[in-house]
């Protein structure tokens, strides 16, 4: 393919690997180095033409697409941005020519947008150069630990998205939670619904079945017992359980919602915590949130075979009080 800088009309072919992909995605992967507004605002304008016809971000395109691309320059800005992401690989729990399985960093983002100018999967791509292809099957919040899916081919990444879609993974998440959790509570089935703050943050709040934008979301609790503390911890303090929690909707912040809702936020969650208990917390030595993705389930995407997969808890959350004594 010839460079984006070359500034002349070109005209793509969609191939088997990328049927079924969004139109914006798809170009976002072909103009490497392209800011995302760059892409949206060509497509907007009707310059990118699908079959002759003007298409909008979200066009499913199909094998045998003619994908219109206008004259585009890159602009030096974006040249230096494209240069700055650094390259780095993270730690490989699986891999092979279809997938890549990797155990994501608390801190950073799994993609660039909303202030962050690169992520796990920009640091990904410059490290591996000569990678075809390489896409977020699915994502983890910036400040989760864990297992993350990226897949590297087409046609993987539309049988992960279709068992993430179908609920058929499995996925499983330790949560250190103030307060004891009671045994009894095994399942939340409360919707979510997301909104903006006026900042245009997005925050996520419970809501109720007559809520036509409400989402429908399940969580499963398993108690794995209370957590004593470092020495030195306030008696008045309140105590600590250990959860893990499988997910059956993948929903933004829905074990963060969930577990906050139930009147138990989760350790150093600085969105829908107990902010004065986090300043305890940091004062003891835990200064990120406690949420790890701990175990996924999956269906190999080309075998077949089932994948099970798992993340070790990072020494800053497992060494916390007695936490390592569960794992």
């Amino acid at each position: 393919m010839s460079d984006m800088s070359s500034a002349a009309v070109r005209h793509l072919t969609v191939d088997a690997e990328s049927a079924g992909q969004r139109l914006d995605n798809f170009l976002l992967r072909e103009l490497k180095g392209a800011p995302k507004p760059l892409i949206y605002r060509i497509i907007r304008s009707g310059e990118v033409r699908v079959n002759k016809a003007r298409a909008r971000a979200d066009t499913r395109l199909q094998p045998g697409d003619d994908v219109r691309l206008p004259p585009v320059r890159l602009s030096e800005r974006a040249d230096g941005a494209q240069a700055a992401v650094p390259a780095r690989e993270f730690p490989v729990l699986y891999e092979d020519g279809w997938l890549l399985v990797v155990d994501k960093p608390a801190g950073i983002a799994v993609h660039g947008g909303s202030g962050v100018s690169f992520g796990v999967i920009e640091q990904l791509r410059q490290a591996r150069p000569e990678a075809p292809l390489l896409e977020l099957v699915h994502r983890l919040d910036r400040e989760t630990s864990g297992v993350l899916l990226v897949a590297k081919r087409r046609s993987a990444l539309k049988r992960l998205q279709d068992q993430f879609r179908e609920r058929s993974t499995g996925k499983t998440y330790l949560a250190l939670v103030r307060g004891v959790w009671p045994l009894a509570r095994k399942v939340i089935d409360v919707p979510l619904h997301k909104y903006l703050l006026p900042g245009g943050q997005r925050r996520v709040r419970v809501t109720d079945a007559r809520d036509p934008h409400g989402q429908r979301s399940i969580s499963l609790v398993r108690v794995l017992g209370s957590v004593q503390p470092p020495a030195g911890w306030p008696a008045d303090a309140p105590p600590m359980t250990l959860l893990a929690v499988t997910i059956k909707t993948g929903r933004t912040h829905q074990i963060r919602v969930h577990l906050a809702h139930a009147g138990h936020p989760i350790a150093g969650d600085d969105k829908y915590g107990d902010f004065e208990w986090n300043r305890l917390l940091a004062r003891f030595g835990l200064t990120r949130m406690f949420l790890h993705a701990w175990q996924l389930s999956i269906r190999h995407p080309a075998q077949d075979h089932g994948l099970q997969l798992q993340a070790p808890l990072p020494a800053e959350l497992a060494d916390w009080g007695d936490v390592r004594r569960f794992l």
